[in-house]
């Protein structure tokens, strides 16, 4: 014990001796640690090492700005393999640099889905169910995507019946190019059909999922452009818009969406803006559903209060 007492009074002599030759610092100015996050080096290696990201994949830091947190700087870290993928993480930073949070900063005074919706379009896409309808499931597939012929499966036996008034569904375009030779064809020439008929963009979706396996990329635009003669599509006014890939942009402008909102899978649901990665179930998707049915209807009830209120007769007043 003596021994433990002799070194912590001789640690204790040597701190004060080096406290008293360490010049103060100004006032105001940010003390940096030793490893700080606020080195770019520094941060790379750790989020490297905490993630086990591999050398083949880049790791770009930007510079770090003020956040809309008090007292954390914001950092934003682009790991990308140069190709499609692409992931975005958000770093909160003590001033000093000496700590890292990874989060989501919520506003109390919005919805908690806020910075997805503002993401997510909806006004252009392929839609069914009422335009007004409380509630707005937005569903990011791919044609040839096995996962999302079932989440389809799902989605069109049992919404329109449970939901007639209540649901909409939108479709957004998410081939993923890498692993599926036709789904791209296959989108461009969905958003062709729905330029000419929206109700039928519907009866193409279902015949491609059920067609899944039997379709290849050579055949797709023949027995499409068949499909849609024997709905009594204009087959002409058809090819032309496939052949000159006139939705090229439309299906563009849908992937660059599921980019930004970092949507690197399919299909991908958002429920109110709520996502949901992944196929999921009926009954699952139905308890989400009817929560947010639940709590716009609660939503409305507030706001409808103002027109039954009760005042007083007093000039000037408002």
């Amino acid at each position: 014990m003596r021994c433990h007492a002799v070194l912590a009074a001789a640690l204790l002599f040597l701190a004060g001796i080096a406290c008293a030759q360490t010049p103060p610092k100004p006032q105001g100015s940010l003390t940096v640690s030793k490893k700080s996050a606020l080195d770019k080096p520094t941060l790379e290696q750790y989020i490297r090492h905490q993630f086990l990201l591999p050398e083949n994949l880049k790791v770009v830091i930007a510079d770090a700005k003020a956040s809309e947190v008090p007292g954390l700087l914001l950092i934003p870290v682009t790991v990308t393999d140069g190709g499609s993928m692409t992931q975005i993480v958000e770093f909160y930073v003590s001033k000093d640099g000496a700590k890292i949070m990874q989060g989501k900063v919520y506003d109390i005074g919005e919805s908690p889905f806020a910075g997805d919706l503002k993401l997510l379009k909806t006004d252009s896409a392929p839609a069914t169910g009422p335009a007004n309808a409380p509630v707005t499931i937005a569903i990011f597939s791919d044609f040839q995507c096995q996962y999302c012929k079932e989440e389809a499966k799902v989605l069109r036996a049992n919404l329109e019946k449970a939901y007639p008034t209540q649901a909409r569904l939108v479709f957004k375009d998410l081939p993923i190019e890498q692993i599926h030779n036709w789904a791209k064809p296959a989108a461009l020439i969905g958003r062709c059909i729905a330029r000419q008929n929206a109700g039928a963009f519907w009866q193409y979706h279902d015949w491609v999922f059920e067609q899944q396996g039997a379709l290849k990329a050579d055949d797709l635009q023949a027995k499409a452009i068949d499909f849609a003669g024997a709905k009594g599509l204009d087959t002409l006014q058809l090819t032309q818009c496939i052949t000159g890939k006139l939705t090229a942009k439309e299906v563009e402008d849908s992937i660059a969406e599921a980019r930004a909102l970092q949507v690197s899978s399919t299909p991908t649901l958002f429920v109110n803006g709520r996502r949901l990665v992944g196929s999921v179930q009926w009954d699952q998707l139905k308890q989400v559903i009817d929560h947010e049915v639940a709590y716009a209807q609660k939503n409305a009830t507030k706001k409808d209060e103002a027109c039954c209120e009760v005042k007083l007769a007093i000039p000037g007043a408002k």
